[in-house]
């Protein structure tokens, strides 16, 4: 009992040490942080949405768009390869459900039309049915790359939200195809759906110059080769509404690799660049089309629609149109993001104000202050100088989980805070066990030292069943919960650990240490 080696007393100090030091920022004022020494740590505890107030929004992925756009390509891919076959057919490809169909005029061709949806893709599944063609997409490949749309949503909605500048948001997926997203510090819903939710796909495409957008509207039918699509709201580019856009990409927003908002001639532009492929493409497509207009579609909508004056070579260009400079932000934002797989739809929303996260922390703090009080005078009362070692324990044991807190960036939650006032409970759960036995021990007639070693070495067994159960307890809490229940498990899971070396090393250092100078004739217990 009385031994324990230096190296483990260094130790000890040290991560109480460590403790301290960490946990101190958490007390400073961010500003006033910023103006001490570099070298002094500045890590302080994330507060989560519920503490410091922002915006919850649930999203979901449309799944039925990214089933419709494969499907399209299916049937861009037959009309292709059908005219270049010579392959004739009724009508045109069109989707059904979740298959194309389509009418062959000689059924004699069914064997060539199948080398050809094998060709445009292997996974694609071709049913025939008389004069019948039915081309369906394999549902194992359907289920990646919905999968894929998934985990491409969460990282382009991940990058959207960092650029707004926010701190330590929340973005995480929620069963197949949801997507949980907390802003802390941002109370504007509206604008952060704006920025999240922008599918954000842009393209250059010709306009064509010959067809009238108006008799195409009045008749509901566009021209071959044509779509009919309407100016962007917010920039009406070249005063019109409507515009007849040739179907044929011209050069896709995929390429971009940087947008950035600017000024030309005192308004607000977007300065766009290429890479190397997209701008090699950019400058054939200018340089075939000197003396036409050309549209920039963003998500369907034309934002601008130039005329090309000269060839482009640079890789580079100017979006220009009625843009106020927060538009401009958002459109370069957007772009440099990346266009989201597939649209997104809100199902929950939710604004907490600044004013109540900060009553939840002061109720918090003030229900965590008043439980640790309490169980510190009860430690005192009932154990008198041992209970006053076990509050000094719990007050290492706070300091080093804030420190962990610290470390590691975690975000403090209200269930948190409460995780916080349970661990305080549970760290002098464990004295209580070693004092109890320490007394059973003397009464037994043992000596003080034969009490205090097999008390603490008695009761370690129990201590440490119940922290390991209650340590997974929280690990499943944290990988199998979301949201509020993952911060309360993080807090359980280090306050467990944390208490399990406040009560077994710090409180026998104690121990050690009064033993050793204050020479005492009894347990005074």
């Amino acid at each position: 009992m009385l031994y324990f080696p230096t190296w483990k007393k260094a130790l000890v100090l040290a991560v109480c040490a460590f403790g301290v030091i960490f946990t101190l920022p958490n007390i400073f004022a961010p500003e006033t942080l910023n103006r001490l020494p570099s070298w002094i740590p500045h890590r302080q505890v994330s507060l989560g949405l519920d503490l410091r107030g922002g915006s919850h929004l649930l999203l979901e992925v449309d799944m039925k768009s990214v089933e419709k756009k494969r499907l399209e390509g299916v049937v861009d891919g037959l009309r292709t390869e059908l005219r270049t076959a010579r392959i004739g057919y009724s009508g045109s490809p069109e989707i059904q459900g979740d298959k194309v169909v389509l009418q062959l005029r000689d059924t004699d061709r069914t064997e060539d039309l199948r080398k050809i949806v094998q060709k445009i893709d292997p996974e694609l599944e071709f049913q025939a049915t008389g004069s019948s063609i039915s081309v369906g997409i394999n549902q194992r490949v359907l289920a990646e790359a919905r999968r894929r749309a998934v985990e491409q949503s969460v990282e382009i909605v991940r990058r959207r939200v960092d650029a707004m500048g926010t701190k330590e948001p929340s973005i995480q997926r929620e069963g197949e195809d949801r997507i949980l997203v907390q802003v802390p510090g941002v109370d504007d819903s509206a604008h952060l759906k704006d920025v999240i939710g922008k599918t954000a796909r842009m393209t250059f495409q010709l306009v064509d110059t010959q067809g009238s957008p108006e008799e195409a509207r009045r008749t509901g039918r566009a021209p071959p080769g044509d779509d009919i699509l309407p100016a962007d709201p917010s920039s009406k580019g070249g005063g019109q509404d409507f515009f007849l856009v040739r179907k044929r990409v011209m050069v896709s927003g995929d390429d971009l690799t940087d947008a950035q908002p600017t000024f030309q001639n005192n308004e607000a532009v977007v300065s766009f660049k290429f890479n190397s492929t997209g701008g090699k493409r950019f400058a054939d497509a200018t340089r075939e089309n000197v003396g036409k207009p050309f549209a920039i579609v963003l998500d369907d909508k034309v934002i601008s629609a130039p005329v090309i004056r000269e060839p482009i070579l640079g890789g580079s260009g100017i979006i220009s149109g009625s843009f106020t400079v927060q538009s401009a932000t958002d459109l370069a934002l957007l772009l440099r993001a990346g266009a989201l797989p597939a649209p997104l739809v809100v199902l929950e929303e939710r604004t907490v104000g600044p004013d109540l996260g900060a009553d939840s922390i002061h109720a918090g703090a003030t229900a965590s202050i008043v439980g640790v009080a309490l169980v510190a005078v009860f430690m005192i009362l009932f154990y008198g100088l041992f209970g006053i070692f076990a509050d000094v324990a719990l007050f290492f044991n706070l300091c080093i989980m804030m420190a962990g807190l610290s470390f590691l960036g975690a975000t403090l939650t209200l269930p948190g805070i409460a995780g916080i006032a349970l661990t305080m409970g549970m760290a002098v759960d464990a004295n209580v066990l070693i004092y109890e036995r320490i007394r059973e021990e003397h009464r037994n007639g043992r000596s003080m030292i034969a009490s205090l070693q097999a008390g603490f070495e008695k009761a370690f067994g129990t201590i440490l069943d119940s922290h390991v159960t209650t340590l997974v307890a929280g690990a499943l809490l944290f990988f199998l919960g979301s949201g509020p229940v993952k911060g309360f498990a993080v807090t359980l899971s280090l306050g467990v650990i944390t208490s399990l070396f406040s009560a077994i090393l710090v409180t026998r250092l104690q121990i050690i240490t009064w033993l050793r100078h204050g020479k005492p004739k009894t347990i005074p217990i």
